[in-house]
């Protein structure tokens, strides 16, 4: 029987996630130690725990079937992949920062300047894009400090909340990309490999389609349930259950969590009460 293997960061907060949503999928490992891959006992994946600037390579030469990883490193690496499912988490942005005492007057700033990075790839190409002719200084770990011991003007490297930056004396002043963690496969899986690709895909969708919804309870007054249901829409449409209290009805729907925010005024002005959101587990459309 075929197993599919996916690439895993070995270690960090992305790699945390993706095995949360591995577990949110009801896939279940046999170790609970991060060794060098672990199989699901009831699912056909191994897991195998890599470097991220690995996955890429070891994706395209079918030594892991498909991995899950920062996009920035997809097109940092530049290997023949695809990159099939978006997954909603890590998400970042890749910047340029400059010291915060410096004046900044657009991107022709870092024309003839040395640049701090450990994604020359993506950086040489935002370079090549706007015209720009500046000396890359490519290093692993610890960017940030690079303006502070004099090795560069600026830097390039992801970016959070920008306390990291703030910490070491630099302001964000242009953002060249938006990153998250992507999916991504190797260009020629055999049928059976695809066909539990298939599977898992469409169990990511269902998680990831729970997550952005809530299932909604309220008890509204009949003579308001039209204007309700227009509101609550659902799957395909409320439903709604007569109450004890003569004149009231039970209404259960489903909804973007967005969504609610924005109508719960409206929901209480057509008389609506006892409103409870509950989290939704999976949601299959």
């Amino acid at each position: 029987m075929s197993t599919l293997k996916i690439a895993v960061q070995k270690s960090g907060r992305l790699s945390e996630k993706s095995l949360q949503l591995l577990k949110d999928c009801g896939i279940k490992l046999s170790n609970g130690e991060r060794t060098l891959k672990a199989t699901s006992t009831n699912f056909p994946v191994e897991i195998l725990f890599l470097r991220d600037d690995d996955i890429p390579q070891y994706v395209e030469q079918g030594v892991a079937d498909v991995g899950m990883l920062g996009e920035n490193e997809v097109w940092e690496k530049d290997k023949a992949v695809t990159i099939i499912k978006k997954l909603g988490f890590a998400n970042c942005r890749l910047s340029l920062a400059i010291p915060k005492d410096v004046a900044y007057t657009g991107i022709s700033y870092f024309n003839q300047k040395k640049i701090a990075t450990s994604y020359p790839v993506i950086l040489q190409q935002f370079l090549n894009d706007n015209d720009l002719e500046a000396e890359i200084e490519t290093i692993s770990g610890s960017v940030e400090i690079a303006p502070g011991i004099g090795l560069a003007d600026a830097i390039f490297d992801i970016v959070s909340t920008g306390s990291t930056l703030q910490i070491n004396g630099l302001k964000e002043v242009e953002v060249v990309t938006q990153s998250e963690a992507v999916l991504i496969s190797n260009k020629n899986l055999s049928p059976e490999k695809q066909d539990i690709l298939d599977r898992l895909l469409f169990r990511v969708q269902s998680v990831k389609n729970a997550a952005e919804n809530k299932y909604i309870l309220l008890n509204a007054p009949n003579d308001a349930i039209e204007q309700i249901a227009a509101i609550l829409p659902g799957m395909k449409s409320p439903t709604v259950l007569p109450l004890k209290e003569p004149g009231w009805s039970s209404i259960h729907s489903v909804i973007s969590e967005d969504a609610f925010w924005d109508n719960i005024d409206r929901l209480k002005a057509l008389g609506a009460e006892g409103i409870l959101i509950v989290n939704v587990e999976k949601m299959i459309l």
